[in-house]
C-alpha cells in the first residue's frame, strides 16, 4: 500500500492527472478515490502517511478474501453474489464492495444470440476482411444499409430498467403499473435503408402481403432503391447492403440489382446471422423504437404516424455515427475470430 502511494505521489509530481496515474499503475476503477486521497494528503501534509484511524481495522473484506472472490469469479464469472456470500459467511454487502470497489468489476446482463458453428465464425471472419478491404480503398463510401423490422401496437419496453417512483405499490396509478400485452397484438412490417448522409422514406408493406423476391422488389427496389443515386447521393454511385433473407438473396432479386444498382454486396459477400454488423440492427431501429412505442397505440395507423413522425426526428448525426462504426465492428468480429460482439 505504501510503495502505491509512493508511486502516485511521484507521477503526479511529474504531471500526470488522476485518470492517467489510474491507467499507468493499473488501479481498479474502484479505488479512483484512493488516488485523490493520496494526492490531497500529500498536499496537506508534505507526507504519504496514513493518518490514525479512528474507527475498528478492517476484519472482513481482507486481502485474503479478495483473492478467494477473485479466484472464484475467475473460474466461473456467472456466480450469484448473493450466494457467493452465503458460502463465505459474509453479508451480501461485504461481497458486493469487494467486486465492486476492490476488484473494480460489475455483473452485465446475459444476452441470448444465435448459435455460431465454428464453420460459420470462420466465414464470418473471411467475409469480414474481404469486406474491410474494399472499406479501405474506398468502395463502400457510400454504403446505405437497409433492413425490415416489425412493429406492433404495444408499448416497448426495457425489462432491465423499467421502474416507477412511488411511496408504494398500492399508492401506483394503474397507467403506470401496468404494462398490458395482447396474445397476436396488431403489427406492420416496415422496410428502411440509411447511410452516412441521409435516409429513406418508412416503407410498410401493406397487410397480409408475404414478402417474397416479387413484392420486395415491386414494393421497395423499384420505387426506392432504384432512384438512391439521385435522391441521396446526388448522382454519385453508391453501395446497397441487404441481409440473408430469402427474398433478398433470390435469383430474380440478384439479377435485379445487377441491372439496375452496380455496385450492391452480393448474396455470397454479407454475413448470415450478423445482425450485430447492420447498423439498422444494432442502433437505428431501436432508437425509433423507444421513440415511437414510447406508449401503446390504439389501431395501426396511429402507430404508423408515430412511426413516421419519429423517424424524421432521428438526427443525422446519430445515424451517420451508426454507419461510421461498421468498419470498426467488422474488426471486433476478427479480433472474436468471428464470435459475437455487443
Amino acid at each position: 500500500m505504501e510503495s502505491e502511494r509512493s508511486a502516485i505521489i511521484e507521477l503526479h509530481m511529474a504531471g500526470k492527472s488522476p485518470s492517467e496515474i489510474l491507467k499507468l499503475l493499473n488501479i481498479a476503477k474502484g479505488r479512483r478515490a484512493f488516488i485523490y486521497r493520496t494526492i490531497n494528503r500529500y498536499k496537506e501534509t508534505g507526507d504519504t502517511v496514513d493518518k490514525p484511524r479512528s474507527g475498528r481495522p478492517c476484519s472482513v473484506t481482507t486481502s485474503a478474501l479478495k483473492k478467494v472472490v477473485r479466484e472464484r469469479i475467475r473460474r466461473n464469472p456467472h456466480r450469484s453474489m448473493r450466494k457467493m456470500a452465503l458460502e463465505l459467511n459474509i453479508s451480501r454487502r461485504a461481497i458486493q464492495k469487494v467486486v465492486k470497489r476492490d476488484l473494480g468489476m460489475r455483473s452485465f446482463k446475459r444476452k441470448k444470440v444465435q448459435f455460431l458453428s465454428g464453420s460459420v465464425k470462420e466465414k464470418r471472419v473471411s467475409r469480414n476482411k474481404s469486406l474491410l478491404a474494399l472499406h479501405a480503398i474506398g468502395v463502400l463510401e457510400n454504403t446505405i444499409f437497409s433492413d425490415e423490422k416489425i412493429f406492433t401496437i404495444e408499448e416497448a419496453t426495457n425489462s432491465q430498467n423499467d421502474r416507477v417512483i412511488s411511496t408504494s405499490v398500492s399508492a401506483i396509478p394503474d397507467k403506470f403499473r401496468y404494462i398490458s400485452w395482447m396474445k397476436k397484438p396488431l403489427s406492420v412490417m416496415v422496410w428502411a435503408g440509411v447511410s452516412a448522409v441521409g435516409r429513406t422514406p418508412l416503407i410498410f408493406i401493406p397487410p397480409g402481403v408475404k414478402i417474397n423476391a416479387k413484392t420486395y422488389q415491386e414494393l421497395v427496389l423499384e420505387p426506392v432503391v432504384k432512384g438512391l443515386s439521385q435522391t441521396m447521393f446526388s448522382g454519385q454511385q453508391f453501395v446497397f447492403q441487404q441481409d440473408g433473407a430469402p427474398a433478398h438473396t433470390a435469383n430474380t432479386t440478384q439479377d435485379w440489382l445487377k441491372h439496375n444498382i452496380p455496385n450492391f454486396i452480393h448474396k455470397d459477400e454479407w454475413l448470415q446471422y450478423s445482425p450485430d454488423l447492420n447498423p439498422m440492427d444494432y442502433s437505428v431501429w431501436s432508437i425509433l423504437e423507444n421513440k415511437a412505442c414510447s406508449v401503446s397505440h390504439n389501431t395501426v395507423s396511429s402507430l404508423k404516424i408515430s412511426l413516421c413522425r419519429e423517424w424524421e426526428k432521428i438526427p443525422q448525426e446519430t445515424l451517420r455515427a451508426a454507419v461510421e462504426g461498421f468498419p470498426n465492428r467488422l474488426r471486433a468480429v476478427i479480433s472474436k475470430k468471428g464470435g459475437y460482439i455487443e
